[in-house]
C-alpha cells in the first residue's frame, strides 16, 4: 500500500510511503551500527529506522500483541531493476499532499486505512 499519513510523509521526506511489508521472522534487521530507530507516535507500535550515515528512511518495524510482527522496507531501498509488486491501494488518503490519478482504492481515515492494510495482509 501507499501510505499518505503525515508520519510517513515526514519519515520518508516524501508525499507518501511506498513500502514492501515482510513478516519480521523472514528477514534480518540491521544492527544499531547502521540504523537508528525513532518512535513518532505513542503507543510505539511502529519504530522507524533511518541510516546513521545519510539519514534516509531504511526500515520500519511493527509490533502489537496478538498480531504478527512486521517489517516494512521502502521500495527505494531496492535496486532500480528489482521485480517489485505493484501497490494494492492508498491508505490515509485524506492526508495526501496532492491528488493521485490512478485506479487504486483510496482509503481515508484511521479505521478504514488500518482495516484495509490488515485485510491486504491476511487475504
Amino acid at each position: 500500500m501507499l501510505c499518505h499519513c503525515t508520519i510517513c510523509q515526514k519519515f520518508n521526506q516524501a508525499s507518501h510511503a511506498d513500502v514492501l511489508v515482510f513478516n519480521t521472522r523472514d528477514i534480518t534487521t540491521p544492527s544499531s551500527d547502521y540504523v537508528v530507530f525513532k518512535t513518532y507516535k505513542a503507543p510505539p507500535n511502529v519504530k522507524r529506522g533511518s541510516c546513521v550515515k545519510c539519514g534516509q528512511a531504511a526500515i520500519e518495524t511493527f509490533s502489537f500483541p496478538l498480531l504478527p510482527k512486521l517489517t516494512m522496507v521502502p521500495a527505494a531501498m531496492f535496486a532500480a531493476d528489482a521485480d517489485l509488486p505493484d501497490p494494492d491501494a492508498h491508505m490515509f488518503y485524506d492526508k495526501r499532499v496532492a491528488d493521485v490519478d490512478d485506479e487504486l482504492p483510496k482509503h481515508q481515515g484511521f479505521i478504514k486505512s488500518q482495516l484495509a492494510f490488515f485485510k491486504h495482509l491476511w487475504f
